[in-house]
């Protein structure tokens, strides 16, 4: 039995009986004409099924006790795989997810109307559905377009979010997962080397975004955790800077945040370092400073304590340690963001709250910062952290971080 397979029968085995769960992988998103935009599958059915193409549908039942699962997925075209590649056939995605049953999507409408039908001896069929919805403005997702339609069809239906069950399953992650998560680790960090030795004064921050895409298709990797943050100087006090597009000057830090993934599952990291290959005493200062906060959360991340527990450690180092070296405004002025989060299938990965006691298996990220506008410098530094019972392992520990040895580093480009 597969893990895709054993995570199924973990999520039956906590839905209600009688009821149903339906998953989707997501449609494609048309762009213009013939062409659409890249598709991305929909990390819950993924980690449910192992499954990556548009068009399919998940659905587990569970009455009386016993349940089952099968997949509903677009038939095979021939003529489309001339052109674009094959879709999977039945037999290859029974092999992939081992499912019970594959049929095609055009029979998912009367299954679902002969599992309702089945469903009113019990008193009503209940169906758990990944309801997210993120913004107001954005396209209505499967699962609420369904759930609208089941809602005029069968009006007496329960519909229940699948999101708890999947947090509490997500949040904790197996050795398989936790390896994937180390594998988009170790591909990052030859981006980020290939950026620290390629950096030049005068060159375009867009050049050493794509210095990083680059080592990532080296290695094997299509896919960006989320979009390359490629700052210089001043732009790099904006936390979330996307424009990418502006000359680097000699003086000036360059803060990267960026990411590979590997199986789909997400590097994080923030790295800061000169684009002369020489930190200034001042940079220097400023960067220990964040460095030794990174450093107090390595320490004191275990089981027990909350995300919010360790940023606030931070904000009290901060207190102390600012005004030593100048920084005599509020802690928030130059620090306006939380010191980490869940890491995973999503780069900012399945949570109930961030106030929860972290457990072993979870991965955090670690990420103090420090942006000083007035001086033109912000600095982050953030490494991957896996949760254990005595405390934390850093996942990205083999990515230069200390002063000398970027300095080194550099001094091979």
């Amino acid at each position: 039995m597969n893990e895709f397979k054993q995570r199924r029968d973990r999520f039956m085995e906590q839905m209600d009986d009688n009821s149903i769960a339906v998953f989707f992988a997501g449609e494609e998103l048309q762009k213009s004409e013939d062409e659409a935009y890249p598709f991305a599958v929909n990390h819950n059915f993924y980690y449910l099924t192992g499954l990556t193409k548009a068009g399919m549908s998940l659905v587990m039942t569970k009455f009386n006790g016993i349940t089952s699962d099968r997949m509903f997925i677009l038939p095979y075209d021939e003529l489309m795989a001339k052109w674009v590649g094959g879709r999977l056939k039945a037999d290859e995605v029974q092999r992939i997810a081992e499912v019970a049953m594959v049929n095609e999507a055009s029979e998912m409408d009367d299954f679902i109307a002969n599992v309702y039908n089945r469903s009113r001896s019990y008193g009503g069929l209940k169906v758990y559905l990944d309801l997210w919805y993120y913004s107001s403005k954005q396209q209505l997702t499967p699962a609420i377009l369904f759930a609208k339609k089941i809602k005029e069809l069968y009006v007496n239906v329960t519909i229940i979010d699948s999101y708890p069950l999947l947090t509490d399953m997500r949040l904790i992650k197996s050795e398989s997962e936790i390896a994937k998560i180390s594998k988009a680790i170790d591909i990052t960090r030859s981006g980020v080397y290939a950026m620290m030795k390629n950096v030049r004064h005068g060159m375009n921050e867009m050049v050493m975004e794509g210095i990083f895409a680059f080592a990532l298709c080296q290695r094997g990797c299509r896919e960006n955790a989320f979009p390359t943050i490629a700052a210089s100087g001043k732009r790099a006090t904006v936390l979330h800077y996307a424009d990418n597009d502006q000359i680097m000057e000699d003086g000036e830090l360059f803060l990267c945040d960026l990411g590979a993934t590997y199986d789909h599952y997400c590097a994080d990291i923030s790295r800061t370092f000169p684009v002369s290959g020489k930190f200034t005493d001042r940079q220097k200062e400023i960067y220990n400073v964040v460095l030794a906060a990174q450093k107090l959360v390595e320490n004191n991340a275990r089981p027990g304590i909350s995300i919010r527990d360790l940023n606030q450690m931070v904000i009290d180092f901060y207190q102390e340690e600012l005004p030593k070296i100048g920084l005599m405004k509020d802690v928030r002025e130059y620090y306006f963001h939380g010191i980490g989060h869940q890491l995973g299938l999503d780069v900012h990965d399945v949570d109930h709250t961030g106030q929860n006691p972290l457990k072993p298996g979870m991965v955090i990220t670690n990420e103090p910062g420090l942006y000083i506008a007035d001086e033109g410098i912000g600095i982050r530094i953030e490494n991957d952290l896996l949760i254990t019972e005595e405390g934390c392992i850093d996942l990205a520990k083999d990515i230069v971080r200390e002063v000398e040895d970027i300095e080194n580093l550099m001094k091979k480009k």
